[in-house]
């Protein structure tokens, strides 16, 4: 498979997660120092991860902003020194251009964006010039859906017409239903259910459930975050069968085998 001009073994591949932040819903704090950074860059990268995906802020709900100098002052060293110790993709989590503007600059490969490009404008500008891969994620602040995956493919066929109105390459856009954001335990269950619609949008599509509350609500509501690899390796297998070309997993282990068979299948 392809991201953007990058070539990936395999149908699919697994996107492992790396949060340089203190207050994530399930590995804050983790990770903040470089030393402890890598080390887990290097286990997920040893264990099968095809990208590696840097955020320095947390977009759980309730969490404290982060500046751009603050987040870049996080993700910056960790990704340079991933770039120059391994041969590895990596991703920048974020929504503000200027911090992925400074992880591209210190080697990021592809940028991910929870909002779309729709927090300062300017973030599909750059993904265009850098001509680099960016993944437009649905998220709104509206949650009064009438149909939930209707709406959810309406607004990343725009967000993707924006793309490419703003000059990004086609094979450059990947899309991403954004499970947990703005959305209720039924309306995760109805978009898990039409997974299908979005994968048949004619871009490449980024699955990323891992240890989030619908997972505790389909193991029964009573989970802690790191209890929930299981059930979130469930979910990626039921979404590769539906189209989707990448899983996002805090832990690569448990999804590796099920990531390595299914994807010869489909």
């Amino acid at each position: 498979m392809k991201i953007g001009q990058f070539e990936i073994a395999g149908k699919a591949c697994i996107m492992g997660v790396l949060n340089v932040t203190p207050d994530s819903f399930s590995d804050g704090g983790f990770y903040v120092d470089l030393e402890a950074a890598l080390e887990q860059a290097a286990e997920l990268i040893a264990l099968g991860a095809a990208v590696i995906d840097v955020g320095g802020e947390s977009t759980r709900p309730g969490a404290d902003f982060v500046t751009e100098e603050e987040e870049i002052a996080r993700i910056v060293p960790v990704i340079k020194a991933i770039k120059e110790k391994f041969d590895i993709l990596v991703s920048i989590d974020t929504y503000k251009t200027a911090t992925a503007k400074a992880a591209l600059e210190a080697g990021a490969d592809i940028l991910n964006d929870v909002w779309a490009g729709l927090y300062d404008g300017q973030m599909l500008t750059l993904a265009a010039q850098a001509n680099v891969p960016i993944i437009l994620m649905h998220n709104q602040k509206d949650e009064n859906y009438q149909d939930i995956t209707q709406e959810v493919c309406h607004f990343l066929q725009e967000r993707a017409q924006a793309a490419l109105a703003a000059g990004v390459a086609k094979e450059n856009i990947w899309l991403d239903p954004g499970f947990g954001f703005a959305k209720d335990a039924q309306q995760n269950l109805d978009l898990l259910k039409g997974l299908d619609r979005v994968t048949r949008l004619g871009y490449p599509v980024l699955f990323g459930i891992s240890r989030k509350r619908v997972v505790d609500y389909l193991l029964g509501g009573n989970t802690e975050a790191l209890e929930r690899d299981m059930g979130t390796a469930a979910l990626s297998v039921y979404a590769l069968i539906k189209g989707c070309q990448m899983v996002r997993v805090h832990n690569v282990e448990a999804n590796r085998d099920l990531v390595k068979v299914i994807s010869q299948l489909i």
